[in-house]
């Protein structure tokens, strides 16, 4: 048991200097330290809820703000040391939502609000959507609840909108633009400690009661009383607050930190705490992810066009938005009868959405994106947002399979090419001409993370590869694989993982790699997501040759190996025992033509044979790209692994006694924002793994990550370990097969109405240091898995009942059967 440290003075106390602080143990650990923080260029203006910009009166005026101001400005949280903003007026609680989840067609939101028209958001109104969203796991009620907020931030001041919607997705900035934002646990723990009086020990109390750090400071600030009230947070101004805490650097930048955080939190009511608190820690706990967010913003695009004039003249054959005469039809909603109206109305959401959530996909920004709602709305939207060189698109993802069969299966005589699936990192390349003797490259990892500062190599070889092809721009997907420098041999990733992660020197680059060109989606200007892949990759091999630096590094470009289904299918057979001879993870099957059937029902199954299109599907994953990995059809097993969080373990019996064994392991649910318990693991670990673990995941009094409580608001169905881990890492998992499990409730609802999915003979493969939690599958893949596994001849994976999911750990047959497995993962 770790020692206790003595609590805080009490805050009449005087503090002495820094270094003689006693320190202040944080009661909690955030998810992640890291916010995705920057400036974006060319965004709308914020400065309404700037504190240079709030007016003192009390009388409800409000200043005007430029709408039409390109640079952000960042509010003077320096000058708040001489008192907050003078008080608004009622804006503070003048902004309910009646009926938060109510059917967005059926709301109606006032044009006054009791203020005056275009002051700012009060952070308060966020605040309530949050609780809203926190209090159902219903996507509709998610959706409704976010597209009505939205709707009133649009008709009362559309300035706030850019704020409120990365406050509402737990970001301030684009995913490939990423800042610190430098607050650690300890930090908020003294910031909570210093505002609400409560020394650590009753903090700590709290938590272990709440589990949830927002509920604590709520709890910490309810016996707190003031002299005089302050003015309501803004969502501006706690947005730009947020991005004055990132931006904090250098000597102090600790205590300045700190201090706006404090700042934000003594001007915090009720559930403004509870998620202001949350904001800094990152993990909101609502099931708002991205998805929700984009189709809300659509809908309420639809409803509550941003163009002043459309409000009340929208012309009666608009393409996009929702007529009063339209609205009027749609609303009465009769149980079981059809609407034509409603028919219309949510044939426009389906629209908006898809355009949307198509444009994020390929230029994932929200200030570019609000930007141009505000300049051309819906209908230029997709001009004025295209796919851009330096900003990174959603990549295009493969379908697992498990046969070199299951390939005629799906293609039939279909045109296809089989490529060698490389055992390394993607990397969308980027590289472009500011002017003609400048060029610049920014490289993309497949979760959009810039890694140009991690291969200054690459940068360079690509710098020659744009000169040398005489190109102005192109987006280029790739693998960077390591190689062996002396004769430039593959190596794995694990040689590729060893490389440092960020300001790497070209000089002291000590693991070669050669980069895998695959395809290719914009050239010279022009977007090639829409043509087919037989035609990118002619212009990929055509324009780009291969290329050695010819440096003692050697690192090279090169086109992936291939090899044709016009070969026959002996070729590619024989290219698949290549492939599993070398050094590659197997192959990657890719459709050339993009095939349209004739839709005929199928006389089994009554359904039609969807088309296939062999364009880019950002962000998708479908049969047109396939992915055959070896290991699956050497060792049998399912057609892909899965990744997977741990999030609590056993106490192990027998050799195991001095370690945690089994792992519990939890994908990550999309849905409601949390990890959801899928199955025990206890395969695959050596002994060195287990001790790792256990050391990292030690029981103590004050750990932040272990706890004999379950603190960390995850989805457990029906496991109940002896310890419960903060979800914090990703495992590569394999197994036999997926099963129907009483146990498990992953993916409950998608398969079995009363029960949930489990894998068989889970073992460990290897941490995926490359992955955040969110990044771990998901219900949705172990469904569509489970649906495949079923699809395929002999492979019926039926119902768990149980023995093999929630194993008994005392039984001594379990240890037996694990008793050889001591390799390394």
């Amino acid at each position: 048991m770790s020692k206790r440290r003595p609590p805080l003075a009490s805050p009449g106390t005087k503090r002495r200097k820094v270094a003689d602080q006693t320190q202040i143990d944080s009661f909690f650990s955030p998810q992640k330290s890291t916010l995705n923080l920057s400036k974006s260029l060319a965004s709308p203006s914020v400065k309404r809820g700037s504190q240079s910009s709030i007016p003192k009166s009390n009388k409800g005026s409000s200043s005007q703000s430029e709408t039409s101001s390109t640079a952000r400005e960042v509010v003077d949280v320096d000058s708040w040391d001489s008192g907050f903003p003078g008080v608004l007026g009622p804006i503070h609680d003048s902004l309910p939502v009646t009926k938060p989840s109510s059917d967005p067609s059926l709301f109606f939101p006032p044009n006054h609000i009791g203020t005056t028209k275009n002051s700012s958001v009060p952070y308060a109104f966020l605040a309530n959507t949050l609780s809203e969203v926190a209090r159902t796991r219903s996507r509709i009620s998610i959706i409704n609840s976010l597209t009505n907020a939205f709707r009133i931030i649009l008709m009362h001041d559309p300035i706030s909108l850019l704020p409120a919607i990365y406050l509402l997705s737990n970001t301030l900035s684009p995913p490939y633009i990423q800042t610190e934002l430098g607050l650690g646990p300890s930090t908020i723990s003294q910031s909570i400690q210093h505002v609400s009086g409560l020394p650590s020990s009753a903090l700590r109390k709290l938590y272990n009661k709440t589990g949830d750090p927002g509920d604590v400071a709520v709890e910490a600030k309810s016996n707190m009383r003031t002299l005089l009230p302050h003015p309501p947070l803004l969502v501006p101004y706690v947005y730009e607050a947020l991005l004055k805490i990132s931006k904090s650097k250098g000597q102090g930048a600790s205590k300045q930190r700190q201090s706006i955080a404090e700042k934000l939190l003594v001007s915090a009511k009720g559930e403004e705490t509870r998620f202001l608190v949350r904001t800094l820690c990152q993990n909101l706990r609502v099931g708002a992810v991205r998805t929700s967010i984009l189709t809300a913003l659509a809908r309420a695009i639809v409803l509550t066009p941003l163009d002043s004039q459309l409000k009340f003249a929208i012309p009666e054959h608009s393409t996009w938005y929702a007529t009063k005469t339209l609205l009027d039809a749609a609303c009465p909603v009769m149980e079981g009868k059809s609407n034509s109206a409603r028919d219309v109305l949510y044939g426009k959401f389906k629209n908006a959405e898809t355009l949307i959530r198509q444009i994020f996909c390929q230029h994932p920004n929200y200030d570019h994106i609000i930007k141009g709602l505000f300049e051309v709305r819906l209908d230029g939207l997709a001009e004025k947002v295209p796919l851009a060189v330096g900003v990174p698109l959603y990549p295009n993802l493969g379908s697992p399979i498990r046969s070199l069969d299951e390939i005629y299966e799906r293609l039939g005589d279909l045109p296809f090419t089989a490529e060698f699936k490389y055992d390394g990192q993607r990397a969308q390349i980027h590289a472009w001409k500011p002017t003609d003797d400048v060029v610049k490259v920014s490289i993309f990892s497949r979760h959009l993370e810039d890694m140009s500062s991690k291969y200054p190599d690459v940068v360079a070889l690509v710098e020659r590869m744009l000169l040398s092809s005489k190109a102005q721009n192109f987006i280029m997907d790739s693998e960077i694989v390591a190689i062996d420098p002396s004769d430039g041999s593959l190596r794995t990733f694990q040689e590729l993982s060893t490389r440092a992660r960020k300001d790497v020197n070209l000089s002291d680059v000590q693991v070669p790699v050669c980069v895998f060109g695959f395809d290719l989606m914009y050239l010279d200007g022009k977007k090639l997501l829409e043509t087919d892949f037989r035609h990118r990759r002619a212009l990929l091999q055509t324009r780009f040759s291969p290329l050695n630096m010819g440096t003692k590094e050697r690192t090279r470009f090169d086109h992936v190996e291939r090899c044709e289904s016009v070969d026959g299918r002996l070729a590619v057979e024989a290219f698949w025992a290549k492939a599993i001879d070398s050094r590659s993870e197997g192959l990657m099957i890719k459709l050339l033509d993009t095939e349209i059937p004739e839709y005929t029902p199928d006389k089994e199954t009554g359904s039609n044979k969807k088309p296939l299109f062999a364009t880019y599907n950002a962000d998708k994953r479908t049969y047109a790209w396939m992915k055959l990995k070896k290991d699956y059809v050497m060792e049998g097993g399912v057609s892909d692994s899965l990744d997977l969080i741990p999030i609590g373990a056993w106490n192990g019996n027998g050799r195991k006694a001095k370690f945690w064994s089994p792992i519990l392991l939890a994908m990550w649910n999309p849905s409601s924002g949390r990890a959801t318990a899928v199955c025990k693991c206890m395969s695959g670990f050596s002994d060195t793994f287990y001790k790792d673990v256990t050391d990292r995941y030690t029981l103590t009094e004050d750990s932040d990550v272990c706890s004999q409580k379950p603190l960390w608001d995850c989805e457990l169905g029906g496991f109940r370990p002896d310890v419960y881990f903060k979800p914090q890492e990703v495992w590569e998992i394999r197994g036999a097969d997926i099963t129907i499990s009483p146990v498990s409730i992953a993916a409950k609802g998608l398969v079995s109405s009363t029960k949930g999915l489990s894998l068989r003979f889970p073992r460990f493969i290897k941490i995926r240091e490359d992955k955040g939690i969110s990044q771990a599958s998901t219900p949705q893949f172990l469904a569509d898995m489970y649906t495949s596994q079923q699809g395929r001849s002999g492979r019926k994976g039926g119902h768990d009942e149980g023995d093999l999911v929630d194993i008994d750990v005392s039984c001594s047959g379990a240890e037996e059967e694990d008793e050889g497995e001591e390799e390394e993962g």
